[in-house]
């Protein structure tokens, strides 16, 4: 029987691409009172709207801000505070630019500056901030422009090369003037080397190898809408697991010079498969990201790939209690601290504690009817020595009871005894010994408050949330017991009661264990919890209560400064303080 010729399939306009000449764009340009969009604030907004070659509208204002125009920056740009006085703040500006560049194309020099602003401008409003499609001319230009031409990218120079009709001056309508000339000037240079559409720009690279390129068509038939998408290999093993919402143009990107790590370009060589995951919505794709990278442990993978190596501090249920490490929780009737990304963390915060609380450090169990030798330990001061009878169980469960509700509730007894050592410590001048006080303090406050969030969002059988879109529905969300048992999203207009209904009706079963984290993995719980926090949610149902301690550790963990970038070179191995003798933790 001869094989059946495939059915003709009609390419879609996506995968056509769009001309060049369809396209508008929107190119833009912002003058700022700094370089920082965390403490910096725009002052100008210039914009040109260009379809088809040809200038359509032209959008440009000054913006009243809060803390004045630096004079350097009034120097460079011109800009004074008295220019600025009689301008609209932000909060009316934004909406208006927001409007008029709507659907279109964002280019920008150095876009990654302008759009980093344009971002912190939405989330100090209170906007939800979109995902802006656009170009930048400074990479196209490093692309096509030789050294021979030009010594450097700079608009200005890129201007003076192009002839530009507008020579930028650092004033935002100027500057976007003259980057319209600069873009039409190397869109004229790509179309000479067959670089007609805009897909086609993306991914413009001589840099890409012909075999990488060619791989592009495993993106074909991927949903453009969000979800998770999976290389593999020829046998069908996973060897990446990545996130997107537009899972098609993400993949995209990993056959394009856009794509620049090396261990990509090593991936996507071995990859011959791309599967992918629809979900309804950001949130689904970030959990569903990071339960596929535990199950499958892609080796191109570097976080969240074992979950399973996380560690707790147990403060066990016995006459005599002890802290231990442990990489479980059980239903042992035991105190747990944690989950610690690592026995470092965890060694720095069981020792705050122990310098807090006397609780004994040696191993095993103790019984209040067969007394054993004190260490030496007792002598120091460092333990009431249970192990020999000095010490009472009653006494005992006292400190028992003190360190229970430094990690269940206020953490004021660790924080007290750090800060007495930690000028103990400073008037003798060892100031290295304080630090290393101050670094186990911050750690177990900020432990206690990360658990006592998880478990307070871990008890709720049932949570039912609700994010506003980009487009005015709304993204709902099933948790139980802090794991995403069930999303979707509603369109725009449309009554989300009955899809609530049917969103609860089918969402998976959680039968949830012991622990701060009883169904699902510190790191889905934060993301579920960030999307809690996002701007305009709605909690839609609640089965119990959503609360923590009111002077629980989240109090003393927002006045602690914010921690150090981590550094494998100065990080504490271990927890053994001058001067003492040292007892490991017991495991």
């Amino acid at each position: 029987m001869p094989p059946v010729p495939p059915r003709p399939r009609q390419g879609s306009l996506d995968e056509l691409g769009r001309p060049l000449r369809d396209v508008t764009f929107v190119v833009f340009d912002l003058e700022t009172t700094g370089t920082g969009p965390s403490t910096a604030e725009i002052t100008e907004f210039g914009a040109v709207k260009v379809h088809g070659g040809e200038v359509v509208a032209e959008f440009a204002t000054l913006v009243r801000t809060t803390d004045g125009v630096p004079p350097l920056i009034t120097v460079l740009t011109g800009i004074t505070d008295a220019m600025l006085a009689e301008a609209p703040p932000l909060a009316e500006v934004l909406p208006a630019f927001l409007e008029f560049i709507r659907g279109s194309v964002l280019v920008a020099h150095n876009a990654g500056f302008d759009l980093s602003f344009l971002k912190a401008a939405c989330e100090r409003v209170g906007y939800p901030v979109p995902t802006w499609e656009h170009l930048d001319t400074a990479k196209l230009a490093r692309r096509v422009v030789t050294r021979d031409e030009s010594p450097d990218n700079k608009l200005s120079s890129l201007a003076r090369l192009f002839r530009a009709r507008t020579e930028p001056c650092h004033r935002a309508l100027a500057d976007a003037r003259a980057t319209v000339d600069v873009l039409h000037g190397l869109f004229e240079r790509l179309g000479n080397l067959g670089v007609t559409t805009l897909e086609d720009v993306h991914e413009y690279s001589a840099r890409v190898s012909p075999a990488q390129r060619r791989k592009r068509t495993l993106a074909d038939d991927l949903p453009t809408g969000p979800g998770v998408y999976l290389f593999r290999d020829g046998s069908g093993r996973v060897l990446y697991v990545g996130k997107s919402a537009s899972v098609r143009t993400r993949v995209r990107t990993y056959f394009t010079a856009s794509e620049t790590r090396t261990r990509m370009a090593e991936m996507v060589a071995a990859a011959e498969r791309v599967d992918a995951i629809s979900c309804a919505h950001a949130l689904e794709a970030e959990v569903r990201e990071l339960r596929l990278i535990a199950e499958h442990k892609p080796p191109y993978n570097r976080r969240s790939r074992f979950p399973e190596r996380v560690v707790f501090l147990r403060l066990t249920d016995e006459p005599f209690p002890r802290l231990s490490m442990v990489r479980a929780v059980r239903a042992d009737g035991a105190t747990y601290l944690g989950p610690f990304r690592d026995v470092n963390g965890a060694e720095l915060a069981a020792e705050a504690l122990l310098e807090a609380v006397a609780l004994r450090r040696c191993g095993g169990r103790l019984s209040p009817r067969r007394p054993s030798p004190a260490c030496a330990l007792a002598d120091l001061g460092k333990c009431g020595a249970p192990c020999d009878g000095r010490q009472s169980v009653d006494e005992y469960a006292v400190l028992v009871a003190a360190a229970r509700e430094a990690i269940t509730g206020a953490p004021d007894i660790v924080v007290a005894a750090a800060h007495r050592r930690m000028r103990s410590l400073a008037e003798q001048e060892r100031y290295e010994e304080a630090a290393l006080t101050r670094d186990r303090m911050a750690g177990f406050v900020r432990a206690a408050a990360r658990q006592q969030r998880l478990a307070a969002l871990g008890a709720i059988a049932e949570l039912v949330g609700a994010v506003p879109t980009a487009e005015r529905g709304w993204d709902l969300a099933v948790v139980r017991h802090g794991r995403l048992a069930a999303a979707a999203t509603v369109a725009r207009g449309v009554d989300p009661r009955p899809w609530v209904d049917a969103v609860v009706a089918t969402a998976e079963t959680v039968r949830p264990g012991p622990g701060p984290t009883p169904a699902a993995s510190a790191a889905e719980m934060e993301r579920i919890e960030r999307w809690l926090s996002s701007p305009g949610a709605r909690l839609v149902q609640l089965t119990g209560t959503w609360a923590w301690p009111a002077a629980g550790s989240a109090r003393a963990a927002a006045e602690l400064p914010a921690p150090p970038p981590a550094d494998p070179r100065t990080s504490h191995r271990t927890t053994h303080q001058p001067g003492e003798p040292r007892r490991p933790l017991h495991r």
